[in-house]
């Protein structure tokens, strides 16, 4: 079967553009049986260089850096573009406007399968970033999608597992039921659903065991990759 090629920019970080490498190929072999496996460009950045930008506030730099990583995909023969990271669609309109090609949106993958579930009041687990900038929520909420988020010290919690172990690739027991007993929170405050609203949660929860549905954006941002590839969007 004649695949489209799949364009990643990942590396932010290699734990997560690790899992979407191994789910899309998961996906693909299921679909397709025997030795099948997806046409992928993986272009990988360093995640520090990232970080530095992040801190320093510097997303037009980040942005610059992913729309020249983007064409570099498309000149290699990738017919669309994602992102592997969710704080990294800050700048998703560099990116997007950088080339021609079809751009797969986690957000807009995420509230479409929110509404599907019937979810509209979802607890954004992700980091200080992406919980904070304003840019998640308000796309969010262009689907009829209230977007709420821990408190201070939930946020900074939240962020320093994903950047001191979930990127590191530690897993700590601790850091699970502290996210737990985030979500048990937000749900007495009327939460409806959870989103995993950066590539590394879904290696630390799994959306079948929390208090409150979950939404793993790897996953449904996958599912969108898969589908683009097989030519079934």
């Amino acid at each position: 079967m004649k695949m489209r090629k799949i364009g990643l920019i990942g590396g932010m970080s290699f734990e997560g553009s690790a899992v979407y490498y191994r789910k899309i190929n998961e996906s693909i072999a299921k679909q397709l049986g025997g030795l099948n496996s997806a046409e992928i460009l993986l272009a990988s950045v360093n995640f520090q260089d990232v970080v530095a930008m992040q801190k320093s506030n510097r997303w037009e730099d980040a942005g610059r850096l992913l729309a020249g990583v983007a064409q570099n995909l498309r000149n290699g023969g990738a017919e669309c573009v994602m992102i592997c990271a969710v704080t990294m669609h800050l700048v998703a309109d560099a990116v997007e406007s950088a080339t021609p090609l079809p751009f797969i949106h986690i957000v807009d993958e995420a509230a479409k399968r929110l509404q599907a579930a019937g979810c509209s009041k979802p607890l954004l687990l992700a980091t200080k970033y992406t919980m904070e900038n304003g840019f998640y929520p308000a796309r969010m909420k262009s689907y009829g999608i209230d977007v709420i988020v821990p408190d201070e010290t939930g946020r900074v919690m939240t962020h320093n597992i994903i950047f001191e172990e979930l990127s590191l690739g530690k897993v700590l027991d601790s850091s699970r039921d502290m996210l737990v007993s985030l979500i048990e929170k937000a749900k007495a405050q009327g939460a409806d659903s959870v989103i995993f609203g950066c590539t590394e949660i879904c290696l630390i929860l799994e959306t079948d065991t929390l208090p409150l549905p979950g939404f793993d954006s790897v996953a449904i941002h996958v599912d969108a990759a898969v589908d683009f590839s097989l030519g079934k969007r």
